[in-house]
């Protein structure tokens, strides 16, 4: 018995909604609204484990997957339009945004908008990065970001920095 009517043709289920910005292959556009929480990620049985820099360990616990060097930082994800955590462990992606931190014409990134380009998939995936002209954060994005106290240093302890408090609520705030 066949019944192809049970849901509408092309029916997708919609995905959760994650907290945290993922690249996607294409373009994935975004804008950084704090400074990097900066370290080391490891795994253990599926779980993401991260030291801060003068705490790496000396092997990784799963010797198949080598501890990388990471960094994290609230951003506006314009897909979603929302805050979402960027965690970033691909060398290509921070030494593109380190040189347009070190030129004078760019400089700082909480100035201007990221594009990151994905294209392909694991050992073959390559990354480019575009900035967009320096531009004036507007203010819906403003009023997010002061809405949601995020506390990334919770990272470092296993926890979610979303329902953790933060250390000094008293500072959060845009960091320009």
């Amino acid at each position: 018995m066949e019944n192809n009517d049970f849901l509408p043709e092309n029916y997708n289920p919609p995905k959760g909604e994650s907290r945290y910005f993922k690249f996607q292959t294409g373009t994935n556009k975004f804008r950084i609204l704090s400074k990097p929480i900066i370290g080391w990620l490891d795994w253990e049985n599926k779980k993401p484990l991260r030291f801060k820099m003068n705490e790496k360990p000396e092997k990784p616990i799963d010797p198949s997957r080598p501890i990388k060097h990471f960094w994290a930082m609230v951003v506006w994800d314009f897909n979603n339009e929302s805050i979402k955590i960027l965690e970033i462990t691909q060398v290509t992606i921070m030494q593109s945004i380190v040189s347009f931190t070190k030129d004078p014409e760019w400089g700082s990134p909480f100035n201007y908008n990221l594009k990151v380009e994905k294209q392909g998939e694991k050992l073959d995936t390559k990354y480019s990065v575009i900035a967009s002209p320096p531009s004036e954060i507007t203010e819906d994005i403003k009023e997010a970001y002061n809405n949601t106290p995020i506390n990334l240093d919770a990272l470092y302890d296993g926890e979610d920095p979303f329902d953790t408090p933060l250390p000094n609520p008293e500072l959060h705030g845009l960091p320009f």
